[in-house]
């Protein structure tokens, strides 16, 4: 999850098509337009500009407004547009795509699919049945199957809300819905992910699960109602239910501090309860104020009231109970 997050603070505008005020250039091989209609006609071959954005289509037709002023560009048959801009481009594919020249919003429709390129590598690709871009706010909406790709980091949801500031740098991103994070052999779901970068907090809610292969091959999973990650402090927090699985341990608590270990690349290899927690190895549950359990070298450790109970504990005799022999 550290990983992920690193990713994300280094990317740019995911989607970032740029429409300002300025001329609207389109060329096609025949142009129509009906006053009844409200609306210009263009069919072959179109080509269209507008400052760095271009979209290229075989058909596009322009709203008029009564006042004779243009109002949305849609564009047909699985346009092309895309944006360049020193060293990055930026480009959407989908089976219509429409510009707001009103209010700067960019919505794609139909088996959607945005590429940023950093030189001629593709950074980022995002899919989903309907993207919009909000020129003016910066915030990007997709909806409808998203996934998101950038390398060996893969994310899924129902739908993805992504902002950025004026330099197209992220701010926030919102998963939610059936949310996914998927990264070599590691994945977390929840209902909802959150992350801010500004605070590096990535923030998970609902039915939240957390699968991690620790260096040794070994899976640890956690379960929770909330989960938070802190990229600048490296510290995982869960509260709400939590449970612990690792090799032969099931620990369970209110609430769980996990931390990494300097050789363990930033896995979590301790973690700490506080509240009433249990561990349970085989038919041995020690319950106590605090346990602080490590993967590496394997052992835990428990603090305050603590009790132990070993379940079907047997000596043998014939009526199976435990007596002096008095």
């Amino acid at each position: 999850m550290k990983k992920f997050l690193l990713i994300l603070t280094s990317l740019f505008v995911l989607t970032g098509l740029c429409v300002q005020a300025s001329d609207l250039v389109i060329e096609s091989k025949s142009q129509t337009y009906k006053e009844q209609e409200n609306k210009i006609k263009f069919n072959g071959n179109v080509k269209v500009s507008i400052d760095d954005l271009k979209v290229v289509g075989d058909s596009a037709d322009v709203n008029v407004t009564n006042d004779q002023k243009l109002d949305t560009a849609t564009f047909y048959d699985k346009p092309y547009a895309f944006e360049i801009k020193k060293n990055k481009k930026r480009e959407v594919k989908a089976d219509i795509l429409k510009v707001s020249l009103i209010t700067k919003i960019v919505r794609a429709e139909g088996d959607t699919q945005s590429v940023v390129f950093d030189g001629k590598t593709p950074i980022v690709v995002i899919n989903a049945n309907v993207q919009e871009y909000n020129t003016k706010t910066g915030v990007m909406t997709a909806t409808g199957a998203v996934s998101m790709l950038y390398k060996d980091i893969e994310t899924f949801s129902n739908a993805a809300q992504i902002t950025t500031d004026k330099n197209g740098d992220l701010k926030r991103l919102v998963l939610s819905g059936n949310a996914r994070v998927k990264q070599e052999n590691n994945e977390s779901t929840a209902d909802r992910f959150v992350y801010d970068a500004v605070t590096g907090n990535l923030v998970a809610t609902g039915n939240t699960t957390s699968n991690a292969v620790m260096d040794n091959g070994e899976k640890m999973v956690l379960k929770s109602g909330y989960q938070e990650y802190n990229q600048k402090r490296s510290v995982f927090n869960a509260s709400n239910n939590v449970r612990i699985w690792y090799q032969d341990y099931y620990a369970a608590g209110p609430k769980v501090t996990l931390y990494p270990d300097a050789t363990s690349n930033g896995k979590p290899n301790e973690a700490r309860f506080i509240g009433r927690s249990s561990i349970t190895q085989g038919v041995r549950t020690i319950y106590a104020d605090r346990i602080k359990m490590t993967m590496k070298p394997k052992s835990f450790d428990a603090q305050g009231n603590t009790r132990t109970v070993i379940k079907n504990i047997g000596s043998g005799n014939d009526d199976g109970s435990m007596s002096l022999g008095l």
